[in-house]
């Protein structure tokens, strides 16, 4: 049986067809994280994760959208980054907090210069916005309204705000990659 009429009768909560599943897909699912994750501990339970997240959300799955198996191994690779990410940034905070520990002087000026040139170097970002979208993106994220808020304060419907947030946000990210 194909995996996508297994998933499909494992979204109707057939025990059986979760087993199929499991064995059809376990290994291209393993491979892939162990790909991304790269430590054999953590992708076992990385993918192990992505198996139960499969039991749960498979009524999730639309066949018109793709192949089962390309929705299992996108849950996969996603979960795997996700996993990367979060190792790297506990990493990354472990070696502020031993930083700011070991010299807290140099530490607290280090971290007050660095802070004043995100500031401006975000400032610079936001500059190179549409007036609109840096409306909305200040309204929101500085100001602490909500896209509904925004909308209200700026005259203009709900999904237009959304969208210059998208977008703002998105330019944004692509100008500020040259900070991180």
């Amino acid at each position: 049986m194909e995996a996508d009429e297994l998933l499909v009768r494992v979204a109707g909560g057939d025990q059986r067809a979760f087993e199929e599943l499991y064995v059809l897909v376990s290994g291209p699912v393993f491979g892939l994280v162990r790909r991304v994750v790269r430590d054999p501990a953590q992708s076992e339970e990385v993918a192990q994760e992505v198996l139960l997240e499969l039991w749960r959300s498979a009524g999730r799955f639309d066949p018109a959208r793709g192949s089962a198996l390309s929705w299992i191994l996108t849950l996969a690779h996603r979960r795997a980054v996700d996993r990367v990410r979060s190792a790297r940034a506990a990493t990354e905070r472990e070696q502020r907090e031993g930083r700011r520990n070991h010299h807290p002087a140099f530490d607290q000026v280090a971290e007050e210069v660095e802070a004043g040139l995100e500031r401006q170097w975000v400032r610079h970002c936001l500059e190179k916005l549409t007036t609109l979208q840096r409306e909305s993106v200040t309204l929101a994220y500085y100001d602490g309204y909500t896209y509904r808020e925004v909308a209200e304060r700026l005259s203009l419907p709900l999904g237009t705000v959304k969208t210059r947030m998208r977008d703002g946000l998105t330019r944004l990210r692509e100008c500020l990659g040259g900070v991180a």
